[in-house]
């Protein structure tokens, strides 16, 4: 699959206007030292959704290390995992600016950032088990991480005709069907944390899962302006489909990323498919 060029996140080097500040690693009454290379990762909201004492309020890039055997005891950290935070203070441990709160970042720039980290770590070919889409066949299918593009989302990215409003990090967008005026929020890191802390309660207690309502509900603060929690699940629940594929389609929009569609073959029946790369237990924690 062809993509431009432009707007491609990879391996990054640092602008020439940021210029790279290795961090050294020696220590007193060592015999040598060695200097762990950095990179400037490119952020997909360009910092333009933090507010003003966030660390990353407009700023376009963030400075990683490489990684080191260090990031591989986090990850291989049994407590750690059973805890659910490896990732996090995987990605606290690569950050060079250690003011930066891993909860506090946008999904898109902490998903970039993950990325950018494991591609210093183990390369950017991430082979992995996809399950056909045609077939059902679990088959290896390599894919290369550097083939991936930055959608900086906004309202640039959306019809203007849509009627669209913004105030920072919040947008109202107004539904076909039941014009009604959805608020929703840009998510964070802590706002995916909630989310998963909410599926496994389920799943312990046995509930059926509802992924799709539970994201509307994650992301929706107001309708009509009422911001009741109570009032917002009614809505969700008894959302028209029509106003929800489309209030998914634009929020996806709106929402600042990283793309990493790339095609897919079957090698079992020949099946071809863009698919979005899948973030299983491999991308980490692969054959190594």
């Amino acid at each position: 699959m062809t993509r431009n060029d432009e707007g491609r996140l990879g391996t990054k080097m640092a602008p020439a206007e940021l210029p790279v500040v290795p961090e050294s690693k020696e220590k007193e009454g060592s015999t040598f030292s060695f200097a762990v290379p950095t990179e400037f990762v490119e952020l997909p909201s360009k910092g333009r959704f933090y507010n003003e004492n966030h660390s990353l309020h407009n700023k376009e890039f963030a400075e990683i290390k490489f990684m080191t055997a260090k990031e591989e005891d986090i990850l291989a950290s049994r407590s750690l995992l059973k805890r659910g935070i490896a990732i996090d203070r995987f990605l606290k441990s690569v950050l060079i600016d250690k003011s930066i709160n891993i909860e506090d970042l946008l999904l898109g720039d902490k998903n970039a950032i993950m990325v950018a980290a494991r591609i210093t770590g183990y390369g950017e070919q991430y082979e992995t088990k996809v399950a056909c889409p045609s077939c059902a066949t679990s088959v290896e299918h390599s894919f290369n991480l550097e083939d991936k593009v930055v959608n900086a989302g906004g309202l640039e990215c959306v019809d203007e005709d849509l009627g669209i409003t913004q105030n920072l990090n919040t947008f109202v967008i107004p539904l076909p069907r039941t014009k009604v005026d959805a608020e929703v929020k840009l998510l964070f890191s802590s706002d995916e944390t909630k989310l998963t802390q909410l599926t496994e309660k389920k799943r312990k207690n046995k509930l059926p899962e509802a992924p799709l309502t539970d994201q509307l509900k994650s992301f929706i603060i107001s309708v009509n302006g009422k911001t009741e929690s109570a009032i917002i699940a009614e809505f969700v629940e008894s959302m028209p489909a029509i106003d929800s594929k489309f209030l998914r389609a634009v929020y996806g929009k709106l929402t600042p990323h990283v793309d990493l569609t790339q095609e897919f073959q079957c090698e079992s029946c020949g099946f071809t498919e863009d698919m979005e790369v899948p973030f299983t237990a491999d991308f980490f924690w692969s054959r190594r």
